[in-house]
Order: C-alpha cells, then structure tokens, then sequence
C-alpha cells in the first residue's frame, strides 16, 4: 500500500465525516463507498481521494494550518473576558497575543486556578450583575465570553435588550454595551442553534445588532479539527462593530492536518514531550469495574454478554435509542468523546482505553489541550468540572490567531484611512533592511 498517511481507518473516517461507523459500513455493502482492503490484516480503509469530495472535509485537506500558525497582532490586543471557567479560552487567546485585561467568573475554585497560574490576571470573581465594566468603555478590543444557554420569555413578541434582563445573555450584553468593544466573541453548546426552535439563537442575534455590531453568520466548530483530540463541539458567536464591518473580513480558522486522538493525548508525541503525568482520579465500585473490564477498547455496554447488558442496564435496556455513552470505554486510536464534568457517571462513561479505571484529572485536562505546568485548584470533582466545561485550549488558539487576523485588518485599514503617519521610531530589533537604510 502506498503512503499510509494517506489512508483512513473506519474510525477516523466516520469521525471526519461526521458520520457513524455503522453508516460506512452500510456505504460499503451497498457500493456507495467501498473501501480497500489492507492485504496484512484485511481491515478496511478509506483513501484520502474517497473523501475530500465531501464539502465538510475540503478545509481539512485544503488548510492554510502552518500559515495561519504564525499570526502575529500588528499591536498589543485587550482582551475582557466574561464566564472565564479554569482558562481555557484565555491560554489560548494569550498564545495568539491578546492582553487579558479582566476575566470575571463566579466560581470560586476556578478563580483559584487562574490566580495559581496568572498572578498577573486581573480576576474578578464575583456575581456579573454586580459588576460595572464602564472604566473599560473604548479600551478594549475584544469582549469575549461562553455564556450559558438560557431560555427567555417570548409572549409571542421580538425582544430586546431590555427583555432579556435577569438571564446570563443580558449580562453579556451589558458588558458589550458599557465597554463598545471593536469585536465580541460569544462560545455556547451547539444545542443554541436550535433551542426553543431556533428563536434563542434568534434573539441573541436580534440583540448583538441591536448593541451595533455585524453578526458573523454562527459556526459549529469542532474540535477535533483544531489539533484537540476530542469530538466537542462548540458554537461560536463573532460580532463587529458596524463602524469597523465594512473594512474588513472575517475568516474561520483552518483545519489541522490531521485527527488526533487518545493515544496523542496520553502518551509522548506531536502534542505533547511526555506521556501524561500522573495524578489524582475517581475510582470504580468493585462490580462496575468487573463490568466495565469486559469492554472492548472503542466499545460499549452493546458489547457485553447479554445477561450483562440486562444486569448494568436494568431498566434502559428495554428502552429505545443507543445510549452509546452506557459502559463506554475510550479507544487509543480515536479521539475521545466529549469530556463531561464527571468521569464515571452511568450515562456519559469515559473509561480509559486500557485500564479499567476513569480518566485522572490529568488526561481529562490532555484530552482539552490544557498545558502539564497549569495547575487545577479545589477538590477533585471541582477539577473535573472545570476541565470538563472549558473550551479546548487549542481550539481556543486557533479561535485567536482568526481574530488576530481580524483585528490585524481593522489597524491596517486605519493605516489605509488615514495615510498621514508619525514618524516611524527605530525599531528594538531593526531589520537587515532598516540596517541598510540607517
């Protein structure tokens, strides 16, 4: 077979595809799309041709990844962030260059853990409501923040701003009306697009231009194209500010090269110089860890002997639907499925690949592309619910470098605008050019 890099196991396909296994497998009975054979072993794979016709896969395998890596902000960047969670979205906008210049969030573990790891952050943990962001009106650049998904009170009428008060979205715009940020930035479940049919992302959108900004038509970002070897998805929100829109555009941060998965994350490779450090993690009751050590690595309860199922099953097993999460152990050569706030819970199981055992507090942080040095504050639960509700770090970083980007066009059309420039000081680091020149 010729190069391997080419080829794609079903696992990784039906992942990039955004399909289930189960489909391909039926795409290759019935000829829709048949894969090869691999001579030594017989598994089938898909190659590389069979899939870059699917419009969801084109910006994988045509990526400017190693071109936008590079991004560098024209200047220093101000980044407010609301809803900060245990940093997750902030490490990565640090690394595309912004200056965080408040992060405010409730809770008080995850405060704890941004002040361990940033002394220098300006964490301001409290109640939002309470708080007044006015003293940073035309200061910042970027006003970014992962509300939460709240249903408002319709009555069968358009809201507005004012309507929306005493949920987490009306905070979110306050902070956006006091501080006329040049762009926002709002993250939430996927779940948005269509709750309560479509009319919450509705409103929220109705408000943002409202408040004066250009909304970015929403997008589903998934991880697991961002260099996070995890299946999450998020919905990102982008507004500009309609004094700014005109000038520029807007452009979704490209795709990796390729799927990482659990065996990038936990063990020593491209993502990370080591395999993951030890520490702190849940444990199984006796009788759930002799079930769950008679799953397959990528399997789940379905793969139990029969009086098995009915035995950890109980009731759900009469049930419809796959409850595919149920006795679900992870598998080294896919990524993992989306981390929740908890490890062992019976619903949503994240058993390690090859011991029986839930993932420790340290691979649930690899699974979000959190550094080995950032540190988690609070009790081991309170660790989990951190990681588990933060926005992959890697993903937050490719999220950066595109409004880096963005930001990068508004200064440069500022420069275009206005032509009549300060004289230019001697740069710390002077190029071979402006060496010449002096």
């Amino acid at each position: 077979m010729e190069d391997r890099a080419e080829y794609y196991s079903i696992a990784q396909a039906a992942d990039i595809l955004g399909v289930t296994k189960e489909t391909l497998r039926r795409w290759d009975e019935n000829g829709t799309m048949v894969a090869q054979r691999v001579e030594s072993n017989n598994y089938r794979v898909y190659h590389k041709s069979q899939l870059e016709f699917f419009e969801n896969t084109q910006h994988m395998f045509k990526n400017a990844w190693d071109a936008e890596f590079v991004t560098k902000p024209n200047r220093s960047y101000k980044l407010l962030e609301l809803f900060a969670g245990a940093g997750g979205l902030a490490i990565g906008m640090e690394r595309a260059g912004f200056e965080s210049v408040l992060l405010n969030e409730l809770d008080k573990h995850a405060c704890n853990t941004l002040r361990k790891n940033r002394p220098d952050w300006n964490v301001v943990e409290g109640d939002i409501s309470k708080i007044s962001f006015t003293q940073y009106r035309d200061q910042i650049d970027i006003l970014s923040g992962g509300f939460p998904c709240q249903s408002f009170s319709y009555a069968g009428k358009q809201l507005g701003f004012e309507d929306t008060r005493g949920t987490l979205f009306y905070e979110f715009a306050r902070a956006v009306r006091e501080t006329n940020p040049k762009v926002l930035l709002g993250e939430n479940v996927r779940g948005l697009l269509n709750h309560d049919n479509g009319e919450t992302l509705k409103t929220i959108s109705n408000i943002i231009r409202d408040l004066g900004y250009t909304l970015v038509e929403p997008h589903v970002l998934k991880a697991m194209f961002y260099q996070v070897p995890q299946k999450r998805e998020r919905l990102f929100l982008v507004g500009i500010r309609n004094d700014l829109a005109d000038k520029v555009k807007f452009a979704w941060p490209s795709s990796y090269k390729r799927i990482l998965t659990m065996r990038d994350a936990l063990k020593k490779g491209e993502l990370y110089p080591c395999d993951v450090p030890t520490s702190e993690g849940q444990t199984y009751p006796k009788r759930k860890a002799e079930i769950l050590k008679m799953v397959p690595p990528g399997g789940y309860w379905r793969d139990l002997p029969d009086n098995i199922q009915r035995e950890y099953m109980m009731k759900s097993y009469y049930l419809g639907g796959g409850k595919t999460g149920m006795a679900r152990r992870l598998s080294w050569d896919e990524p993992s499925l989306t981390l929740t706030c908890a490890p062992a819970q019976k619903q949503t199981e994240r058993c390690h690949p090859e011991e029986t055992r839930p993932l420790t507090v340290r691979e649930y942080a690899r699974i979000q592309t959190f550094p080995d040095d950032w540190q988690f504050a609070g009790p081991v639960s309170a660790q989990y619910k951190q990681i588990g509700n933060a926005v992959p770090v890697n993903l937050a970083h490719a999220m950066g470098r595109a409004l880096v980007r963005l930001l990068n066009q508004i200064e440069e059309s500022k420069t275009e605008a206005d032509p009549v420039q300060k004289p230019r000081q001697k740069s710390k680091n002077p190029s071979l050019f402006e060496e010449i020149s002096a």
